[in-house]
């Protein structure tokens, strides 16, 4: 008896130290990820953006993957296991982004390199955040020399954004080309200087900012105006797909294995959106008939599309509704989820200097302590901007969309590593996003059936996204029967679909990540109610959700799974 407990015991140890071992190997490679520096960030303040630093990185992601397989997941923690499996996850995209070129295509219908620039301007708080900025000013020479280098390479190697999609794409860089520098958007922080500083420093600084603006932004926008209409444009592809592109099809799959962490292919991601409009539509010719509307469905979008009643007249109006639905919201969190962010948020409008090619909304994340969240709402083209979808587009960008999620996984405590508080997932978090217009409902939040049917709409926007994205990359699809399959089947403004069909041509895979992540967070919570009947209580689920942060969508189902399991369990 004495021998079998000695072995016992020494199993045991062994069995500790090994738990142990796991344990402090995972916290090492997270460390070394943690403590790597690719690049010193006060030489390149906006970044390294070189064929070099992308190959180096995809080593040492090769290099962290290759230790993270020796490390037994039985042997760890919940939260462990899923670090574990995010880090995976991340360092694969590293090695896949450089092993498809992705990198020599840093330009979307939406936005790109330059475009990117625009978000460095902000509220100066402090006079080292003065120092920061005017930094990143004096910085964009080389930040553009970099990226013309990668545009040059993408170009002979025919890895470039289809040609189509550049309509109207002027406008992100004549309108920065200025002759006064205090005209320029980039100045604008420099207006409202921190009382803190001195006259002689405002001076100083009012001085350098014209100067760095006079000499290092706007004159690189003008470089950048000459390169795309001189060199970049008349070269790109004429094809649509990213298919079309060498190694197209597996990059596309790759995408999609990406976006929704899932295992699926085109064609059954297809099939899925193919069935989602079909239930959306049949939703959306309830509420024609309920407000008694005497004409086909297209001529109940035609009247949405047109009437008056429901646009605003002034970009402050709808700001105003925007703001309003937002504080709306706020009020019914607390019924909804045990755990808020403390991180505030504002609503403004999308910046002139990108709004006409900006899409309707954007949630802009803060960028230090000091700094709120930002719902960004497009003011420019007001009769394309619908009053009845606002609602969704609230819930989406704002609360409880992405300002409380990515607001609280910033907030995670320190026994989630670092890399995961500023990890951002498509499926995930955009599953999220569409779950919350859903949620809104629960909410009362729409006041109006034309607001359900805004909310249905913007479902149905998402779930034509899955038909539409898989049938430009995988299946052949012109941009007329992108446009035509949109049109046939939302109440979107053509200006909306327009942006949006070429967000997807410009964006392959990305699109679909909305509707197969909100679909499978509806499944886990109508599971979740079935199961536990009277005993479900949504502010759980809700913390299980969000309590581990972003994470893939298997990773979810397991832990709502394990939630059901538990409560299941009690007595």
């Amino acid at each position: 008896m004495k021998q079998i407990f000695t072995l016992t015991l020494a199993f045991l140890c062994i069995s500790v130290l090994t738990a142990q071992e796991a344990s402090e190997n995972l916290k090492t490679i997270i460390q070394e990820i943690d403590d790597h520096k690719a690049y010193d960030r006060e030489e390149f303040p906006l970044g390294l953006y070189t064929e070099k630093y992308y190959k180096e990185e995809s080593e040492f992601a090769e290099k962290q993957l290759e230790q993270l397989q020796d490390i037994k997941t039985d042997s760890l923690s919940e939260t462990e296991q899923i670090s574990l499996e995010m880090l995976k996850f991340k360092l694969q995209e590293t090695v896949d982004r450089y092993k498809y070129e992705a990198y020599l295509n840093p330009l979307l219908s939406d936005s790109g390199f330059h475009l990117s620039l625009a978000y460095q301007v902000r509220d100066l708080n402090n006079y080292n955040q003065v120092k920061e900025y005017l930094n990143k000013l004096n910085a964009i020479p080389t930040y553009v020399d970099q990226h013309l280098v990668l545009l040059r390479e993408g170009l002979q190697k025919g890895n470039t954004q289809p040609r189509i999609i550049f309509e109207g794409y002027e406008s992100t860089y004549n309108d920065q080309i200025l002759e006064d520098p205090k005209e320029s958007y980039f100045y604008e922080p420099f207006e409202n200087l921190p009382k803190t500083l001195s006259e002689v420093q405002k001076d100083s600084v009012l001085k350098a900012a014209e100067e760095a603006i006079g000499n290092n932004v706007i004159p690189q926008f003008k470089r950048i105006k000459t390169f795309f209409e001189t060199e970049y444009l008349p070269n790109t592809r004429t094809s649509l797909g990213v298919s079309e592109i060498p190694n197209g099809r597996e990059y596309y799959q790759n995408r999609l294995d990406y976006y929704t962490t899932l295992d699926l292919t085109a064609e059954e991601i297809h099939q899925i959106g193919l069935e989602e409009v079909a239930r959306i539509n049949s939703e959306m010719k309830k509420i024609i008939a309920e407000v008694e509307f005497e004409g086909s469905f297209e001529e109940f979008i035609h009247f949405l599309r047109t009437d008056e009643q429901f646009y605003a007249k002034t970009g402050e109006e709808l700001l105003m509704e925007a703001r309003d639905i937002a504080k709306r919201i706020d009020a019914k969190l607390p019924a909804y989820f045990k755990t808020l962010p403390r991180k505030p948020y504002g609503v403004a409008k999308v910046p002139d200097a990108i709004a006409p090619k900006y899409t309707t909304g954007r949630y802009i994340g803060a960028s230090n302590e000091t700094q709120p969240g930002y719902y960004w709402v497009n003011t420019y083209n007001l009769s394309n901007r619908p009053l009845y979808v606002l609602p969704s587009l609230t819930a989406h960008e704002a609360v409880p969309g992405h300002h409380l999620q990515n607001a609280l996984n910033a907030e995670l405590g320190d026994s989630i590593p670092k890399f995961r508080r500023n990890m951002y997932l498509s499926a995930y978090g955009e599953g999220w996003g569409l779950y919350s217009e859903f949620l809104a409902e629960d909410m009362g939040i729409y006041t109006t059936p034309y607001e359900l049917f805004g909310k249905l709409t913007y479902e149905q926007w998402r779930a034509c996204r899955l038909v539409i994205d898989t049938g430009i990359h995988a299946m052949g699809w012109s941009r007329e029967e992108a446009v035509a399959y949109f049109e046939k089947n939302t109440a979107l403004s053509m200006h909306n679909i327009n942006t949006e069909v070429d967000r997807y041509i410009s964006w392959p895979g990305q699109a679909v990540s909305y509707k197969i992540g909100e679909i499978k967070i509806r499944e886990l919570r109508k599971k979740a109610e079935e199961t536990l009947g009277a005993d479900f209580d949504i502010r759980d689920f809700h913390e299980v959700i969000l309590e581990q942060g972003v994470v893939t969508l298997p990773i979810l189902e397991e832990r709502v799974e394990k939630y059901i399991e538990e409560q299941s369990n009690k007595e």
